[in-house]
């Protein structure tokens, strides 16, 4: 009791497109007052009656959230026959107490009772639960099975799941710097280590080949993906299509994988036509996200990744680029993690997260991929969308200062025919639309203003 979740409950449900469940309020408007039950019936019976709730609750087909009452775990094995994935939202005693005395509740009346039922509660919290949070973004991202905790690398072998063994892959750079720590916290479940080269030069069909024919896992292995936005593609398209898709956990190392690339389970390699032209929806089992691992980052590749915050704020309507760099990169991972659950195969409204980007994958691939990075294709590719939006753009160009790139007119343009088939994104009052149709002068013109003469 006292908790929030009756609060958060519908927040966290329209975050996830879900239906809200208050097991208490299915009680009260099938039995009567909660107060009532246990004064004219007891607690045994009223456990019995939340029992019957809840599971008529699990057992619905469709997914949803659902406020379970903070006695439910005093119910025999109620939560673990539910087969529901369980959050603990934490609070301290005092808070509880503050937030609850004086409501006509079970267990209010007495602040000693209160005090002696959440210390009896507590480890059986610890022994159910999934996950531990302390807010809406945190149940979102334990949902999206994505762990966000600085010293998070040193518990690596805990964070993924099972215990068979573990094939590593990593660049050469990131191995360097992160490996060995890797290697430690993975102890004897590192099965081998494979390293692919760094950048985009990692996101093709020879290096995936090469990782199908090294790998010597089974179905009871897992891959792990150490680096950034190019390792997590590259490796999590390799587990989709080793022996038709084995298990595989994110661990990104960069600003920009860490806020975007590795979460919401899409993996892909490019090709010489298009990036991403070839991949998978494959969900990670886990995403590690530890943002000490950014200490190390140079301030080139922190750029980098600040253009997908700046995106994320953009759709989020929040400066989130202005918080700071733990909590900045907690808040971007919740956005697009509620955004990839409610729509995992990218058949609606996640192709808002393609702001800016249609025009960032054609400049990046009339430069080959070598000439433009990501980052940098990205914060022109805002300058358009907010342009063609009609909107501002000093916060692109205050935070990111993206400057015009020298590549072929022409080989963009093409490119951006190839990618720009389902329409552009673009932001009005109402926030973010997608599947756009604007006018084929008015989108080359937007182009041309981002390359260099």
């Amino acid at each position: 009791m006292g908790a929030g979740k009756s609060t958060l409950g519908p927040e966290i449900a329209r975050r996830l497109g879900r239906p809200f469940v208050d097991v208490d309020g299915e009680i009260e408007s099938g039995h009567g007052a909660i107060a009532d039950l246990f004064r004219e019936r007891g607690e045994a019976a009223f456990r019995e009656i939340e029992a019957r709730v809840a599971t008529d609750v699990a057992a619905r087909r469709d997914p949803v959230v659902v406020a379970l009452g903070g006695g439910a775990v005093e119910t025999r094995d109620l939560i673990e026959r539910s087969g529901m994935f369980v959050v603990h939202l934490d609070v301290d005693v005092e808070t509880a107490w503050t937030r609850v005395r004086g409501c006509p509740r079970p267990f209010v009346e007495d602040e000693g009772e209160f005090r002696r039922r959440y210390a009896q509660r507590r480890p059986r919290y610890a022994e159910v639960a999934h996950a531990v949070a302390r807010d809406a973004d945190d149940v979102v991202l334990a949902a999206a099975g994505v762990a966000v905790a600085v010293g998070g690398l040193e518990l690596l072998a805990s964070t993924i799941p099972g215990e068979g063994p573990v094939a590593l892959v990593t660049d050469p750079h990131v191995a360097g710097i992160h490996g060995a720590s890797a290697q430690l916290a993975l102890g004897d479940r590192l099965a081998s280590m494979h390293e692919v080269p760094a950048g985009e030069g990692a996101k093709t069909p020879e290096v995936a080949e090469r990782l199908w024919r090294e790998l010597r896992l089974d179905r009871r292995g897992t891959l792990g993906a150490l680096g950034g936005g190019c390792v997590t593609d590259v490796a999590g398209f390799a587990a989709a299509t080793y022996l038709r898709g084995i298990p595989w956990v994110a661990v990104p190392t960069t600003l920009l994988a860490q806020v975007d690339a590795a979460i919401g389970g899409k993996t892909a390699i490019d090709l010489p036509e298009g990036k991403n032209l070839v991949g998978a929806f494959h969900w990670p089992q886990r995403t590690l996200i530890d943002a000490g691992l950014l200490a190390t980052l140079p301030e080139e590749e922190r750029r980098e990744g600040t253009a997908e915050v700046v995106k994320t704020g953009l759709l989020a309507g929040e400066a989130l680029w202005e918080l700071p760099e733990p909590e900045l990169v907690r808040r971007c991972a919740a956005f697009k993690a509620a955004i990839c659950l409610r729509d995992p195969l990218d058949r609606g409204e996640r192709a808002m997260l393609n702001l800016g980007h249609t025009f960032a994958h054609a400049l990046e691939a009339a430069g080959g991929y070598e000439r433009v990075r990501h980052g940098s294709a990205v914060a022109l590719g805002l300058l358009a969308a907010l342009r063609l939006s009609g909107r501002p753009t000093d916060v692109v160009e205050q935070t990111l200062d993206p400057r015009p790139v020298r590549v072929d007119r022409d080989r963009a343009w093409a490119a951006l025919q190839r990618d720009k088939k389902r329409g552009l994104v673009l932001l009005d009052d109402d926030g973010p639309h997608w599947d756009v149709r604007v006018d084929d002068v008015d989108v080359r013109r937007a182009l041309d203003a981002l390359i260099a003469d």
